[in-house]
């Protein structure tokens, strides 16, 4: 899964959002290290309802124009647990690897 999608995904586990709550909470969840524009967002969005991970949730408008709210399914929701856990094992390989090149190299 692209890191994006992933961001994306985990930004709608703790409810629904509209397009712009989405990106600032990419934006948090990443440090500031990904910046998602609303062309990215809204295409990634558009192919997320398509494989079934989001869905819209809702709609109000706000000044006059349309603010989209999206939401995880129950696939999204899974798939972002099973990348958390691919995630998860990938770091813990990645410490016990560096742990060990430490004590090779002799700088434990």
């Amino acid at each position: 899964m692209r890191r994006q999608t992933y961001l994306i995904l985990l930004a709608l586990a703790s409810g629904p959002l509209h397009g712009y709550g989405i990106v600032q909470r990419v934006g948090e969840l990443s440090d500031g290290g990904v910046r998602i524009g609303a062309g990215t967002l809204y295409g990634a969005l558009d192919r997320l309802a398509g494989d079934g991970l989001v869905e819209a949730s809702g709609e109000e408008v706000v000044r006059g124009r349309n603010r989209r709210y999206y939401r995880l399914t129950g696939a999204g929701r899974e798939a972002v647990a099973e990348e958390t856990a691919r995630l998860e094992n990938l770091a813990a390989a990645a410490r016990r690897l560096l742990g060990q090149a430490r004590t090779e190299w002799g700088t434990a």
